[in-house]
């Protein structure tokens, strides 16, 4: 059971144990059936069946599902103690979700928009809807009726729960309400109203102007070090103008560097940073991709990475980009898998496609043993994978304690000139740099000169539950080993035309190896390079924001936009090319933002922004933004007390060891205040003015940060446990979504969209994944003072 739903809630056993026992059977005579021809003559007298209501024909094929059960093997005992098990927990977060809510007033907002004007009509309407609830259990545990045409409830439900653990079931039970509570509302007219602006299956024709053009789609394929992204920058080069759009800030960084060191004129486009050219009429433009420009008309256009398309979290932008990017020639980068897709895609939109096929330059091959926790082990141009700054800047303390060399570090939101200056010092054969330890960024095409990729560990923790590397992850990231060239280089000679397959082999005259620290994490990455990825089957999309304002002024003003999206996205129709993207925290970010008067256009701005709601601090500094634009005003960085800018005065070396811990936390609260306040500065220029010095803010942040972090300590058996636990609560999360879900997931999405879970656009890595990693991190003498006598009795 706590398997199954982990510690924060345990089953009331015996409740439910006492209520089976005594079950009384009832005593009431059966009623017999009807003839069988007699209901057909009835049935076809009337109507078909597909002349029937919706509800009718639901109705209708739940009694013969149910029917054709009971003449069948009934569900197995064990499947439905589980499902019993789930619908207590259910009820458990119902009852939590009631309490929050709040007892009914007559003054309660959200009561009142739906429609519960009297204490009488709150406490019918949520008897009736955990009556709805218990019979969607019951057919599930009694009848096996688990898929989502035949018990939708459920499913969602289920689902709800695998990918969000307890909390992302109260989201969904919070919606399920809400449906259930406007269900009066909801008249025939009104819902077909509904799916008529929820119809979300061309969205190409929200591009009208790239419709009229002829365009040629390039679309360059291969693994890892194969030439691809180098084929389709040498078009690039050579057009009068152009865009490269790429998956991260360093990515967008390095090659506005490199058309910079040429002479080209280029612009720098990201979320939170914009360069542009001040002597140039016409010029290059590097961008994130959620940054691409759609209304500006060029030759040729590069987007990189064109399987995060189907990500569940950002894929929507590279959807946009592809169906809405104004250029003659467009370069898609990426991986086989996407072929199909793409030229589906390209047949509907009528543009020319042009496959082209790359192999990979030299062997990769996962070696035979894993290096173990002596750092001994490394060889000169290993690289180390890890997933947060904290164990990064923690391996890298180790590293050179160990071997006596020194060891480089790069990960996507260090500064740029930082970045290029540790990448320049780790290529240099020429010094004492022989190892790196780098973020999974690397698998996203930064060029560094590696000969072996080390994984720290296979498991991440995703932001909701540890789980292992899928093989998009396992194979971009490993694939860096071996790389013959980088971008230095290019900006160092000016020159292209020398890099070929032939100087590869000249240079390395050995394949790329790949391995991991532990041999259980070597197992799963050697099984993942063995295998290929599933195919793309569809690219992500997010309605737009026109289409969230209409859908929205179908609604009262009083209803939470949460509600307005969760309604767009449950009525929403694809088609088979297409998929919805995951709404990640917008629906919480809506709720932060309910309280304040804001047009929808401002709150689809908003539902956009890279914030993370996992601290309370971060609602509180959502809400000031919020409030400067509802009111226009008080959007100089030093008016809004909620950004921590007495942090900068903080002397860190005089803090006792759990105040520095702390103090790093603190940093970090800060660093995405400002890093949102950028974001925003760019959006509202009228409201938030202090964007130069916001910019100087973030750069001490980010000094004091580093300094912080360079106190980080190394510990072999304390860090060999932490990958231990990754191992337990994966396989343990692995064994809950089985249980759950059985060997079959019905309409389930295909995680395997792209590396890693992008937090904020253009992805940057979190300072520690879960906070355990801080203490973890932290020297010796400070974990023993800050942890408990408690803690340290239990481990020995």
């Amino acid at each position: 059971m706590n398997a199954l739903l982990g510690q924060a809630w345990r089953c009331p056993r015996s409740a439910v144990l006492v209520t089976r026992r005594f079950r009384v059977k009832s005593t009431k005579p059966s009623k017999k059936a009807a003839p069988r021809s007699s209901k057909i003559a009835s049935d076809t007298s009337v109507k078909s069946f597909n002349d029937l209501p919706a509800d009718e024909q639901l109705r209708r094929r739940l009694n013969d599902r149910e029917k054709a059960q009971r003449r069948t093997t009934p569900s197995e005992p064990a499947l439905r103690q589980r499902y019993d098990e789930f619908y207590d927990l259910t009820k458990h977060r119902l009852n939590n979700l009631l309490w929050e809510l709040g007892k009914w007033d007559p003054e309660h907002r959200e009561y009142r928009a739906f429609g519960l004007h009297t204490q009488e009509s709150y406490y019918q309407e949520i008897s009736l809807f955990k009556e709805a609830l218990k019979k969607s259990f019951h057919l599930a545990s009694a009848l096996g009726m688990t898929a989502r045409t035949d018990n939708p409830l459920f499913w969602n439900l289920r689902a709800a729960f695998i990918k969000g653990d307890a909390a992302g079931l109260t989201k969904e039970l919070r919606y399920a309400l809400q449906t259930f509570l406007m269900r009066k509302k909801f008249s025939k007219s009104t819902t077909e109203l509904h799916l008529r602006l929820a119809d979300l299956r061309f969205p190409y024709e929200w591009f009208p102007a790239t419709r009229q053009l002829q365009r040629t789609i390039h679309l360059h394929v291969g693994p890892t070090n194969s030439g691809k992204t180098y084929n389709a920058l040498k078009a690039l080069e050579n057009a009068k103008s152009g865009i490269y759009a790429g998956p991260l800030r360093l990515l967008a960084h390095e090659i506005y560097t490199r058309f910079t060191a040429k002479g080209k004129p280029c612009a720098l486009i990201t979320g939170e940073e914009q360069r542009i050219p001040e002597a140039a009429d016409m010029f290059f433009r590097s961008c994130t991709v959620e940054m691409t420009p759609l209304n500006w008309k060029v030759d040729v256009a590069v987007i990189d990475e064109i399987q995060m398309i189907a990500d569940e979290h950002r894929g929507w932008a590279w959807t946009q980009a592809v169906l809405g990017c104004q250029a003659k020639e467009l370069h898609l980068c990426g991986e086989e898998r996407v072929v199909d897709l793409i030229q589906e895609l390209c047949a509907r939109l009528g543009d020319k496609c042009i496959v082209h096929r790359y192999e990979r330059l030299n062997p990769l091959l996962p070696m035979e043993q894993a290096i173990g926790t002596d750092f001994k082990n490394l060889q000169k141009g290993d690289a180390v994978v890890s997933f947060s700054r904290v164990n990064l800047h923690s391996l890298k303390a180790g590293i050179e304690k160990v071997t006596g060399r020194k060891c480089a570090i790069v990960y996507g939101s260090l500064p740029p000139e930082t970045r290029a200056a540790q990448a320049a010092l780790f290529n240099d054969p020429n010094n004492d740099y022989d190892f790196l330890v780098a973020s999974d960024a690397i698998g996203m095409g930064l060029n560094l000169e590696i000969k072996r990729v080390v994984f720290e560990s296979a498991f991440k923790f995703d932001g909701m539950a540890h789980r292992p590397l899928t093989i998009p992850e396992v194979k971009q990231i490993g694939g860096r080993a071996g790389r013959y060239r980088t971008a230095n280089d290019a900006v160092r000679s000016g020159k292209e035309e020398e890099a070929s397959a032939t100087p590869a082999f000249n240079k390395w005259g050995a394949p790329g190896f790949v391995t991991a620290m532990d041999d259980q994490d070597l197992g799963l990455i050697r099984k993942h390079l063995q295998k290929d990825a599933k195919p793309i089957a569809a690219a992500g999309v997010m309605p737009p924001s026109h289409i969230i304002e209409r859908f929205a002024s179908l609604f009262s003003h009083d209803v939470p936009l949460a509600f307005v999206l969760s309604r767009l996205r449950e009525m929403a129709r694809l088609s088979s090319s297409f998929s919805m993207c995951s709404f990640g925290e917008h629906l919480d970010i809506s709720d932060v933002l309910k309280e304040f008067d804001l047009s929808i256009y401002d709150r689809s701005v908003l539902l956009t922004a890279p914030v993370s709601l996992r601290e309370k601090a971060q609602k509180d500094i959502l809400r000031a933004f919020a409030w400067s634009i509802a009111n226009l005003s008080g959007g100089h960085l030093l008016e809004i007390p909620e950004i921590d800018l007495e942090a900068l005065d903080v002397d860190a070396p005089r803090l006792d060891p759990q105040g520095q811990k702390d103090y790093l936390l603190r940093l970090e609260g800060l660093h995405k205040a400002v890093t949102l306040y950028l974001w925003l500065s760019y959006r509202y220029r009228g409201v938030f003015i202090s964007q130069t010095l916001a910019f100087h803010v973030k750069s001490l942040v980010e000094e004091k940060i580093t300094n912080c972090l360079e106190a980080a300590d190394y510990e072999a058996d304390k860090q060999q446990r932490r990958r231990e636990m990754l191992r337990r609560q994966a396989q343990s999360h692995s064994k809950k979504e089985e249980k759950l879900l059985g060997e079959v997931v019905e309409d389930a999405p295909v995680a395997e969209s792209g590396p890693g879970l992008w937090d904020a656009e253009g992805h940057e890595e979190p300072l520690y994944r879960e906070k355990k990693e801080v203490t973890a991190a932290l020297p010796v003498h400070v974990r023993r003072t800050t942890e408990s006598p408690k803690s340290r009795v239990s481990r020995e």
